[in-house]
């Protein structure tokens, strides 16, 4: 088991620790990919910078075509908040095929968060005292992208979902790895029976 203590949030190996764990090749710096949607393209933000284990995983799945025609498989609508949730759920017979071809067996994947005064970003670890989400790099705003919990301190591998308004209250309990920055306009439209034609890499 691997413990963190205040030391560790500081451990410059955190990031390759878990690439390694997960047999990835870490990002060195933010991406922008593109998402082909069945309302229309949007092209988003990565935080590679600071959250490249879980925009390297995310990077993955892309490569394996992994969200190519997948449904956005729930919508939960607030009079002011809308939650968009793509991916494919681990217990999926596709997700464990996935698996099985990449010899892989991991279902989830560190809850990864950065704050401002700190190199590297925290891992395994979510705010209990709301007073810390003011020094957070990233916090939920319009267009965020972040990946579903699979436990306390986990994040799923392959569930994410996007918000279309800022939301506070979860801030520092989620790993959010990126941002719309062009075509906002389409994530509003988006609903139950719409899907993700492919997602890529935009150069």
């Amino acid at each position: 088991m691997f413990l963190l203590t205040a030391c560790s949030f500081k451990n410059e190996a955190d990031s390759n620790y878990y690439c390694q764990k997960l047999k990835l090749s870490c990002v060195q710096g933010d991406k922008i990919a593109l998402f082909k949607t069945s309302k229309g393209n949007f092209e988003v933000k990565l935080y590679g910078k600071d959250n490249p284990v879980t925009v390297t995983n995310f990077l993955e799945n892309i490569d394996n075509n992994f969200y190519k025609n997948k449904k956005f498989y729930k919508i939960i609508n607030y009079p002011q908040l809308k939650f968009i949730h793509g991916g494919v759920n681990p217990e999926n017979k596709f997700y464990v095929d996935r698996n099985q071809t990449l010899n892989k067996t991991i279902h989830s994947i560190p809850l990864e968060i950065k704050f401002k005064e700190e190199i590297k970003p925290r891992y395994n670890y979510q705010i209990k005292n709301p007073y810390e989400t003011k020094n957070l790099v990233n916090t939920f705003e319009s267009g965020s992208i972040a990946m579903v919990k699979s436990g306390k301190n986990n994040s799923s591998s392959t569930e994410f979902f996007f918000v279309t308004n800022n939301i506070p209250e979860l801030d520092g309990r989620y790993s959010i790895f990126g941002k719309i920055i062009k075509g906002l306009d389409v994530l509003d439209k988006i609903n139950i029976e719409d899907y993700i034609e492919e997602v890529r890499l935009s150069y």
